[in-house]
């Protein structure tokens, strides 16, 4: 009879213990991310520079000054299953932008003309760099927001 009863308490707490262990919650260990509304279109980078990448426009460093572009664009996927229509890209007016170094300084706000294009132009010593030589390189972030959604786009500019 004390058998038994060790064996029906062993079983009891080896079956509460399996349910705590398994009961417990497991989080996610990704960051949360949404889509950003936009595409943001670095001017001046490589072609079809990868998206998952930061895309780098180079200027001469002998240049006075570098005219920081870029263009928005909104992917219209209606069409996405008609091979023959595709999704069409159509550009973001009236977007504010601010513009910002990596380490926080803000170079400045613009908003994205009729053609989604937004411009900003600044000195290589107002990016941070007093004496731009081959190599020398800024890290830049594009922030905004559509239709409620922030969203941020990061880019280098390098000297050559």
């Amino acid at each position: 009879m004390k058998k038994i009863l060790i064996h029906c308490l062993s079983a009891a707490c080896l079956l509460s213990t399996a349910l705590f262990v398994t009961s417990c919650k497991v989080d996610d260990p990704f960051v949360d991310r949404v889509v950003a509304p936009v595409l943001v279109d670095i001017v001046g980078a490589p072609y079809a520079a990868p998206f998952g990448a930061e895309p780098t426009v180079t200027y001469p460093a002998t240049d006075a000054r570098v005219i920081l572009t870029a263009r928005l664009l909104e992917l219209d996927k209606t069409n996405i299953l008609d091979y023959t229509k595709g999704i069409d890209s159509i550009p973001v007016a009236n977007i504010a932008m601010k513009i910002t170094l990596r380490t926080g300084a803000t170079l400045g706000e613009v908003t994205s003309d009729a053609n989604g294009m937004v411009r900003l132009e600044k000195t290589w010593a107002e990016l941070g760099v007093a004496a731009p030589r081959a190599g020398s390189n800024v890290r830049i972030s594009w922030t905004g927001s559509y239709k409620g959604i922030t969203f941020t786009r990061l880019s280098q500019v390098q000297a050559r």
